[in-house]
């Protein structure tokens, strides 16, 4: 009975991974603009990681494969955010930003 609840959790899991990976990707070809554009990668990349990671550990049981995935999940959620805002910083430094042509306000 727990193993199937386990397996269940697992599944909605990495299905929620996988849509929001899918979703990041389309964001990252419609939306506008550069800062958009890195929301959407990095926020979905970073919860889409997390989430199948989370479902591959329920999985995969307690054990040396658990920990190592857990330290995957560690270095994701230290490093993903680092990368956006270091690219932001970038791209702002760049002279990238809104374009000049959109009226912002609308």
């Amino acid at each position: 009975m727990i193993a199937l609840l386990l397996e269940g959790v697992s599944v909605l899991c990495l299905g929620t991974g996988i849509f929001l990976l899918v979703s990041g990707g389309v964001g990252l070809l419609r939306f506008p603009e550069v800062f958009s554009r890195m929301h959407a990668a990095g926020v979905t990349e970073t919860l889409a990681a997390s989430l199948i990671l989370l479902g591959l550990m329920l999985l995969a049981g307690w054990g040396i494969v658990m920990f190592k995935l857990l330290l995957i999940l560690l270095f994701i959620l230290i490093t993903s955010p680092t990368a956006s805002h270091a690219l932001a910083k970038s791209a702002v430094h760049g002279g990238l930003g809104a374009d000049p042509g959109r009226n912002e306000t609308s």
